[in-house]
């Protein structure tokens, strides 16, 4: 059976704007101390927006740390005192100028537990209506409206590789949504 690590001290080894690193002084599996930097992340809401022609919206831009522009899912982190439902309300029209009259969550994933505990609350949206964008001030995104089977083998022959967006579109097909 799986040994439960237990934790004897935590102390936060770097504060920056987005997210804290926790280092876990631990007990493992066969006794031994051991240490286990931690990203703690408030999480993130992703939206997989589907206009009434059966289009997914998309957004592109660039990820400095992939140091390419990448055709993605819209998404943004919870802010402070926020709750996931909200957060994707709000970064759906920021990021697409779209709100939605329907929104429900289809799906909840932890993109790197080896060492983040960051959650990606995945919501479904529909009956959308257009708006304007309000970008954050260091955002700058592209708008796409793709077909769902276009996207998929884009997913499957490499060309899209964003782990939310991936494993969002996939398990919306396998549930039937799109």
């Amino acid at each position: 059976m799986a040994y439960q690590e237990k934790t004897l001290r935590s102390e936060i080894v770097y504060e920056g704007a987005i997210f804290k690193i926790r280092r876990d002084h631990i007990i493992a599996a066969r006794g031994q101390e051991a240490v286990r930097d931690i990203l703690m992340h408030r999480g993130a809401s992703v939206m997989l927006a589907v206009t009434d022609e059966g289009k997914i919206l998309m957004v592109r831009q660039w990820r400095q740390a992939a140091k390419e522009f990448l055709l993605e899912l819209p998404a943004g982190k919870i802010d402070p005192g926020e709750d996931a439902l909200t957060a994707a309300n709000r970064e759906l029209r920021e990021e697409t100028g779209y709100s939605a009259g329907h929104v429900e969550k289809f799906m909840e994933s932890i993109p790197c537990a080896g060492y983040s505990e960051e959650r990606l609350l995945f919501y479904f949206c529909t009956d959308l209506t257009p708006g304007e964008t309000d970008f954050d001030d260091t955002e700058d995104l592209d708008l796409y409206a793709c077909d769902p089977d276009e996207l998929i083998e884009s997913i499957l022959n490499g060309k899209i590789t964003d782990g939310k967006t991936v494993s969002g579109i996939l398990f919306a097909r396998a549930k039937g949504l799109i």
